[in-house]
């Protein structure tokens, strides 16, 4: 028995199951009940198929096995869809709506997993600062900021990270949560995708350039030592050199740790594949990406030198990849430190590490046992 199952089982249903004749299951992410059903159904002879998209469904009382886990780091879904609609984008036709999963089961969730010995856990949606849920009896509302805290108050020993927020959406509120949190990380990914304020609106992001750095400047006034990483989209749609530059300057003035660089890719069914033409040529795209992906490797060294001969609080996740006599670990900025194993610490572990060295992905440095050094 062959099935596909997620978000791209609609958009691949007639070519799987019906021209190619590859599978015998297409269940869309909002059909995991059903599976037992289309199973039967499949076992009979007839194909199963549900790729209907629900308004309800947030698997909320589903606890996921996590296979190849570290045991030390987990991922929490908060929240199922995307209601954007950014033109470039096909979630909100292959996950939904948006809709926010029970705080009271995200509590849940990260307090197991902290009794069984995790030290961290991301909350993760596609837009989670939109996060906002409703008592069905109280009407008591839960906004991001609000579950960011309750999460954090489970222990102080449990880290918490978020991924992806949406610079149209992300609230004061949501900073001074962080900022009030030793737990809760330093560390903000705040796509831009341009530069440009044309390419913005093109893009149907609904914020241009100056909203972008109100942003980074609010976070960096609340939370002066905290990390931004970002998404960028290199050749979109009628991008100018004049565009690009001025993504490129945005990089430059946001000082990211890190970012996810991309040419421009059209996916079907998307409000730019219907409405523009691809109209950039993929040499172009390719030049500009290197010019993106020169400049943030040169801004992240410099962003890694600057933490040379600090001390950071790291959580240890287990060896390095390179050798099975250095632990790696990350600081509350998301930044990967290598470190000599010492002492009788283990993996799950919390660690002062001071830093030595530093290149544009990796700090280097050892464990400090004085605990009256300064953390950074």
């Amino acid at each position: 028995m062959v099935g596909i199952l997620g978000c791209m089982a609609e958009r691949l249903k007639q070519t799987l199951l019906e021209e190619e004749k590859l599978v015998d299951l297409v269940v869309g992410p909002d059909a995991y009940r059903d599976l037992p059903r289309l199973l039967s159904q499949a076992e009979d002879g007839d194909k199963g198929i549900n790729v209907l998209l629900s308004r309800e469904e947030t698997y909320a009382d589903i606890s996921p096995i996590r296979l190849e886990s570290n045991g030390i780091t987990a991922f929490i879904s908060i929240m199922r869809g995307c209601d954007n609609m950014c033109s470039f984008c096909v979630v909100p036709f292959t996950r939904g709506r948006e809709r926010s999963r029970d705080p009271f089961t995200i509590c849940s969730e990260a307090t197991h997993l902290f009794e069984k010995g995790y030290r961290e856990v991301t909350l993760l949606g596609q837009n989670v600062d939109s996060y906002k849920w409703q008592h069905p009896e109280s009407h008591e509302v839960y906004s991001f900021a609000r579950l960011l805290e309750s999460v954090a108050q489970i222990h102080p020993d449990l880290r918490i990270r978020f991924s992806t927020s949406h610079p149209k959406d992300i609230t004061d509120e949501v900073l001074h949560t962080i900022a009030r949190h030793e737990n809760i990380c330093n560390y903000i990914h705040l796509p831009v995708q341009s530069g440009s304020s044309r390419v913005l609106a093109l893009m149907n992001r609904t914020y241009d350039r100056d909203w972008y750095i109100n942003r980074i400047e609010a976070i960096r006034q609340i939370i002066p030592d905290c990390a931004v990483s970002s998404d960028i989209i290199a050749g979109f749609c009628t991008e100018t050199d004049a565009d690009h530059k001025d993504t490129l300057s945005m990089m430059t003035y946001a000082d990211y740790s890190m970012s996810y660089m991309f040419t421009y890719s059209e996916r079907p069914g998307t409000l730019a594949a219907r409405k523009f033409n691809d109209d950039i040529p993929e040499d172009v795209k390719k030049s500009r990406l290197a010019e993106i992906v020169k400049l943030q490797r040169s801004i992240s060294d410099v962003h890694n030198s600057r933490d040379v001969g600090k001390v950071f609080k790291v959580l240890i996740e287990g060896d390095s990849r390179k050798s099975d006599v250095e632990y790696k670990g990350r600081n509350s900025q998301n930044k990967v430190i290598v470190f000599p194993k010492t002492g009788d610490f283990k993996p799950g572990d919390y660690v002062h590490v001071y830093v030595e060295s530093s290149n544009s992905a990796t700090l280097k440095g050892h464990i400090v046992l004085n605990e009256n050094v300064n953390v950074s």
